[in-house]
């Protein structure tokens, strides 16, 4: 039966084939469970699935298992770090029939995308990708939706879509928006042709990066403004502090964080998260300051390369991550001996106070 048939003709997604049950996952088909989308669920562990089940979901012990209990066409969405989209993908394509498609709402690179969607659609199956925001607030709050592949898949899938977005009401309407709000407005938008929704997710997260870096930034400049306090090293290496007077203030860091909150510029959900952790531990002794990158800003910096397009903020806040990681030791070590090499400039031992 061709795709028009199966998946045209104004139908729309009846039951839901869902693998991957991690942080976003299980909450995402909790979501989808409370908002009458039948799931039919596969993880490799046993409580994820229980847990699915406890909301209400089909819990399947198998691909094979999930596949037979969905109707034509099938549609199975994949929530999965990236490492593991190309194998599970394996093993799913034969359980599949014309017309079936397979959406992708992992934090894949676009580039994949493209290779999927021509792969599937020589056995007649469309690929959608989602790139998916929300965390593990998600289910309280929805989910965020940027999407690529075609209308008709786009069209069935709709009502998850809707399902799992976070609604008008969490924002207030822009200025001169007026009539039914647009499903951007709800929280999902159909950005394009397949990759589109990962592409447009990647430089999302390239932008989450840049804006952690610039709180990160500015707290820390906050909690070293009592500098002058401190007992400064007086020795031919380190540049003394030269106006100590002007830095002895001891600033309240959680408190702050609650008045950026309340009607300045810079308030966001990021700065309420930031304010969360603060609270009651405003050294954050629980972290080492290692941050991780999973890709997506990698991804921006090197389409922005191709593009031509200058992303100093976004750039700039990757190779952060990358230091944090350690990764800027040995250039610190050869800057080091240079010092020693040109100019006899030994070593100081760490403080923690320069």
């Amino acid at each position: 039966m061709s795709n028009s048939k199966r998946a045209g003709g104004g139908d729309t997604v009846r039951r839901l084939g869902f693998v991957g049950l991690g942080r976003m996952g299980l909450n995402m088909v909790r979501r989808l469970q409370s908002a009458k989308i039948d799931c039919v669920v596969f993880d490799n562990k046993k409580k994820a699935r229980k847990d699915a089940a406890a909301a209400g979901a089909t819990a399947a012990d198998s691909l094979e298992a999930m596949v037979a209990r969905l109707p034509a066409p099938r549609a199975v969405w994949l929530m999965l770090p990236t490492a593991i989209v190309d194998p599970v993908l394996d093993q799913l394509l034969p359980l599949l029939e014309a017309g079936d498609m397979v959406i992708d709402g992992g934090n894949s690179h676009y580039v994949d995308d493209l290779k999927r969607a021509e792969t599937l659609a020589e056995k007649d199956l469309m690929y959608v990708d989602v790139g998916v925001s929300g965390g593990t607030w998600g289910l309280q709050r929805g989910y965020c939706q940027m999407i690529g592949g075609p209308d008709k898949a786009y069209k069935y899938l709709q009502p998850v879509f809707a399902a799992l977005a976070p609604g008008v009401e969490l924002a207030p309407r822009t200025k001169g928006r007026k009539g039914k709000p647009t499903p951007a407005e709800n929280g999902y938008l159909h950005c394009g042709g397949n990759g589109a929704g990962h592409f447009v997710k990647m430089v999302h997260n390239g932008i989450e990066y840049g804006m952690m870096a610039a709180y990160a930034e500015g707290f820390n400049v906050l909690r070293h403004a009592d500098i002058g306090r401190q007992r400064q090293q007086s020795n031919a290496e380190t540049t003394p502090l030269e106006h100590p007077e002007r830095y002895q203030y001891d600033i309240a860091l959680d408190e702050v964080a609650e008045v950026w909150r309340r009607g300045s510029v810079i308030e966001s959900w990021l700065l309420d998260l930031i304010a969360g952790e603060l609270r009651g531990n405003a050294g954050l002794d629980d972290y080492s300051g290692r941050v991780s990158d999973s890709g997506e800003g990698r991804w921006t910096a090197l389409a922005a390369i191709d593009e031509g397009v200058p992303v100093p903020v976004l750039t700039s806040a990757l190779f952060g991550r990358f230091a944090s990681r350690g990764r800027d030791q040995f250039a610190n070590q050869v800057m080091s001996a240079m010092r020693h090499a040109f100019g006899g400039h030994d070593e100081l031992k760490p403080t923690g106070k320069e």
